[in-house]
């Protein structure tokens, strides 16, 4: 079931600008569209409306915007394609379904409206796991279920860009972990790319490919899901986000007989975490570690309940106030492609100038970072 041609390149031009009362968005960027493209910012940034514009609800849009080439919008020629002739779908935070319908009759309404159907209507509802709802009113669905519809409805107009606008902020934990999975099904198995507006920076973690962050209607920077979240840990954002290490490693094992799931860092080193379910076809698992949860020993700590301990290089120390943010590294699997990031690992360190000096801690020394199981955090189990 192939929605788009996987030899197709996906572009995204914008040159826009919107003017409100009191905030501008102003973004000229073109990127390519490949996988799922995180967007991300603090409230007020200008995510929502930047998919408003891609969409065509935003009517205030002057500038050009083009999908693979094509004009949607372009001001300076008058051209402003509506947006049910843009073959873009958009899923918001409420779903908005058409309450007076089933569960079947909202997908039948997308899909009787899109033109050479190549999508089969039963494989989109295999694939979004609505098989058992059909039937249902979409009134007695969960909040979970109502976006899973409004996500099939999504797809079976057959898009060629997909806008995802926080779809997981009114869902609870265990909806929002399936419905993050169905997403990242969805998007390798038709090749459909997505942008994936949100303001928690770890469901994006989990699932994008790219991040593109905002900051006051502006394109703060743009790059792979890892290195941009290692980016944003220098960034003024610290009140909208954590400082972290954003890993990707492949799974040795989901349980080690102690209730610990395993990664390989390299040839010689693991990382331990609380075990999960393998329900991970593509046996890596992305993860993240919050700075604070790192600390620093000139030693091997050995005798220690603290199951995490790595040798690594400082790199980098960064006074912060009362703090200093440590940048350290290790060395990676050979030839491990799953990282899309260098051959070493970063690790980000936030300690006490106190602790900093007290251990006398230097640019390029080799210390032993530890940090405890429970510190590997992750969204997808």
């Amino acid at each position: 079931m192939i929605l788009a041609n996987s030899n197709q390149t996906h572009s995204l031009h914008l040159n826009i600008q919107i003017d409100f009362d009191k905030f501008s968005l102003n973004i000229e960027k073109e990127f390519s569209l490949k996988g799922i493209t995180g967007v991300f910012g603090h409230s007020g940034s200008g995510k929502s409306t930047l998919l408003r514009a891609i969409s065509g609800l935003e009517k205030r849009t002057t500038g050009k915007i083009s999908l693979n080439n094509i004009d949607l919008t372009n001001s300076t020629k008058k051209l402003f394609i509506k947006p049910e002739h843009r073959k873009i779908g958009l899923v918001f935070q409420d779903s908005r379904l058409l309450p007076h319908l089933n569960v079947i009759k909202n997908l039948k309404f997308a899909a009787d409206r899109c033109q050479n159907n190549r999508l089969n209507f039963n494989d989109v509802v295999r694939l979004t796991e609505l098989s058992n709802l059909l039937e249902m009113s979409v009134n007695d669905l969960s909040g979970g279920q109502r976006q899973r519809v409004a996500l099939a409805r999504a797809i079976l107009a057959e898009p060629n860009l997909l806008l995802l606008d926080e779809p997981l902020s009114a869902l609870d934990k265990q909806a929002k972990e399936k419905l993050l999975r169905l997403i990242s099904n969805i998007q390798h198995e038709l090749n459909l790319p997505i942008l994936y507006v949100s303001h928690s920076l770890a469901e994006l973690q989990q699932v994008c490919d790219k991040l593109l962050v905002l900051s006051q209607g502006k394109v703060l920077g743009f790059d792979n899901i890892h290195a941009m979240i290692h980016q944003l840990n220098y960034s003024g954002l610290g009140e909208y986000t954590h400082q972290q290490t954003s890993l990707n490693l492949p799974i040795k094992t989901n349980n080690n007989g102690h209730n610990l799931a395993v990664l390989a860092l390299n040839d010689t080193d693991e990382i331990y975490l609380p075990s999960f379910k393998d329900n991970n076809t593509n046996k890596v698992l992305r993860c993240f570690i919050l700075a604070n949860d790192i600390s620093i020993s000139l030693s091997e700590p050995i005798n220690s309940s603290i199951v995490n301990h790595l040798n690594v290089k400082i790199n980098a120390i960064i006074p912060q106030k009362n703090n200093v943010l440590i940048t350290a590294s290790c060395q990676l699997m050979k030839n491990n492609e799953i990282t899309e990031i260098k051959n070493e690992q970063e690790f980000f360190i936030n300690i006490s100038t106190f602790s900093q000096q007290t251990l006398g801690l230097k640019v390029d020394q080799n210390v032993y970072i530890q940090f405890k199981a429970s510190a590997v955090r992750t969204n997808l189990y």
